[in-house]
């Protein structure tokens, strides 16, 4: 515990390096007032909205299970189930690849769709974030977070160029249209793949809006305090605006995260992370009603106004998180694993468990009932 001369110490230094940095929050609000007078109302239109969320890996978890088994599930919010993988960390690559192929090579999943119209074969190829040894084991447990993510955006990616749809429809992805999971370019590759479907739907008079939510984002955190004390986004109705790529860049360490096509320029490298552009958007009607970081795919900026009048009504519906697409929620609560099939998942394999151990398997019971962390006694 910090005792009170202590404490009045750190008071000090605290005060004395606040006043130190007071320039840079003059900095933050001089960036941020131009937005003030971009700021745009949002105008309901109709428009279908559907999502898809892949489980959280947290979500997925056994409270015993030394084989440390996940499961890889993407729904979508009107409850369709697009991949049921179940893996671990030592799952041979060669075996999981061979899950996305048929016997005469054909792809059979929308994972394995999204690598043939890549040109991959090899999760390798895919992802610098999936590696393996020569016994095509994967090096580290890490790898199933890439491959979850890359799993949802081929689902993404088979849902915009595989489904018909009866009306004008916005997909809402869980997360910004960005990614570094990709290897080389073929990130823009699949990002071009899903242009060229939305291009198709709107030759059959259907128009495809896809965009990405995330629930925050280090841009927004950071200019948050300057938007309040600028008053951007804090009149009395639904309401977004576009947010330049340089306040972006001077926010995340790694500008090409927020470099998009936009600033590509000729004989400079092309842009192989971003799909998305920017934008923050308040979807209720009162002044301190939450923001959200939203993307909107590159070329459909123009259609701003468009997607986002789309999403106000299914957002002003949403529960529990208020002004929250409803779809995206609903999503969610699909993907979970929670509750009777969380109880089912584990009893299926601590029964699988007790069949590797044969004879042993009493010492799994005795393991069961031990106090996994006694040390949270402490906070007690």
């Amino acid at each position: 515990m910090i005792n009170a001369a202590n404490f009045d110490e750190l008071r000090r230094q605290i005060t004395e390096q606040v006043r130190a940095d007071e320039r840079i929050l003059a900095n933050l609000r001089d960036t941020i007032a131009p937005l003030r007078n971009q700021v745009r109302r949002i105008q309901r239109r109709t428009t279908t909205a559907v999502s898809l969320v892949a489980t959280d890996g947290g979500e997925n978890q056994v409270h015993f299970d030394p084989f440390l088994i996940d499961l890889v599930r993407v729904v979508d919010s009107s409850s369709n189930e697009y991949c049921l993988e179940v893996i671990s960390p030592t799952t041979p690559l060669g075996e999981i690849e061979a899950r996305q192929f048929g016997p005469g090579g054909a792809p059979v999943t929308p994972l394995g769709r999204m690598m043939d119209f890549l040109g991959v074969r090899e999760l390798r190829h895919l992802s610098p974030m999936i590696q393996s040894h020569s016994g095509r084991r994967p090096t580290n447990a890490g790898w199933i977070r890439a491959y979850r993510e890359l799993v949802e955006w081929a689902v993404l990616f088979a849902i915009v160029r595989e489904k018909d749809f009866g009306s004008d429809t916005v997909i809402i992805f869980d997360g910004l249209l960005r990614s570094l999971k990709f290897s080389g370019d073929l990130f823009p590759k699949l990002i071009a793949g899903i242009g060229e479907a939305i291009d198709h739907h709107r030759r059959s008079r259907r128009n495809v809006y896809v965009t990405g939510i995330a629930k925050r984002s280090k841009v927004l955190d950071r200019y948050r305090l300057a938007m309040g004390l600028e008053r951007v986004m804090d009149g009395t109705y639904a309401s977004y605006v576009e947010v330049p790529r340089l306040i972006e860049q001077s926010v995340y360490q790694w500008s090409d995260y927020a470099r998009g096509d936009d600033q590509v320029e000729p004989g400079t490298e092309i842009n192989r992370f971003v799909g998305g552009k920017m934008f923050f958007v308040k979807f209720g009607s009162h002044r301190h009603d939450p923001v959200w970081p939203i993307d909107i795919l590159q070329r459909q900026v123009a259609d701003a106004p468009v997607i986002f009048g789309s999403i106000l009504a299914d957002a002003e519906n949403g529960f529990p998180v208020p002004f929250y697409p409803r779809c995206l929620q609903k999503a969610h609560e699909f993907a979970a694993v929670v509750g009777f099939d969380r109880t089912i998942l584990q009893d299926t394999i601590l029964a699988s468990i007790r069949d590797v151990l044969g004879a042993e398997a009493p010492a799994l019971d005795t393991y069961r009932v031990q106090d996994a962390d006694p040390a949270r006694r402490r906070y007690g």
